[in-house]
């Protein structure tokens, strides 16, 4: 066999041992383990939120998900996404400030939605499916009487972190979409500061004026 044959037939072998390991269960479950913690975490954070209801005081509720969400969440990619290219032009300073208020709101949306009122439970479903290099994890919320509502995280791996960048609710319905639409004009009109205010005021009233 000649050199360049034997280099062929070894990185051959290498190739199929690398596949081989790839498709060893025990890695896949890890694997699997490792997309899944972040909205197992969210998960049982929510729950923790639901089950206090409103009878804790939203501010206290507001301190339990944050840093679940700021963990959960890859907060200032999905900002640039919602933001688009314009984002970049932004001072700094306004970037951090505006990332501030965008994860406030998203902590907030959380709360007021998940208060209790409705009996709900999340259920994190097992099985991952690839889109491109991302994995998309998919729940359902669980209601008393009304028919289960799926949501869906599409997980992105940065230097071995997996974290949300979107959600899609229904299966299909991409939050950072409906949040680009939203947020465009406000944008247009009066850039950063006019969004940061536009958040600012949300956060208050989804607190009920707890938050300001």
């Amino acid at each position: 066999m000649t050199h360049r044959l034997a280099r062929r037939a070894a990185l051959r072998l290498s190739l199929a041992a690398l596949a081989g390991l790839a498709a060893w269960p025990g890695l896949a479950q890890a694997a699997d383990a490792a997309v899944l913690a972040p909205i197992r975490a969210l998960n049982e954070a929510l729950a923790a939120v639901i089950k206090s209801g409103k009878a804790t005081p939203f501010p206290e509720r507001f301190a339990t998900l944050s840093p679940v969400v700021r963990q959960s969440f890859d907060l200032p990619t999905i900002l640039r996404l919602v933001v688009g290219t314009r984002f970049a032009g932004f001072p700094p300073e306004l970037q951090m400030a505006l990332l501030e208020e965008f994860h406030r709101f998203t902590v907030a949306s959380y709360v007021a939605n998940f208060d209790g009122s409705s009996s709900e439970k999340l259920e994190l479903l097992p099985e991952t499916r690839p889109v491109g290099a991302d994995q998309v994890v998919r729940t359902r919320i669980i209601f008393s009487k009304d028919d289960p509502v799926r949501v869906d995280y599409v997980m992105h791996n940065e230097d071995g972190t997996w974290r949300a960048v979107d959600v899609l609710l229904d299966g299909s319905i991409s939050r950072v979409a409906v949040q680009r639409s939203d947020f465009r004009r406000l944008l247009e009109t009066g850039g950063a500061p006019a969004l940061i205010v536009s958040l600012r005021k949300k956060v208050a009233d989804l607190s009920g004026g707890t938050m300001q």
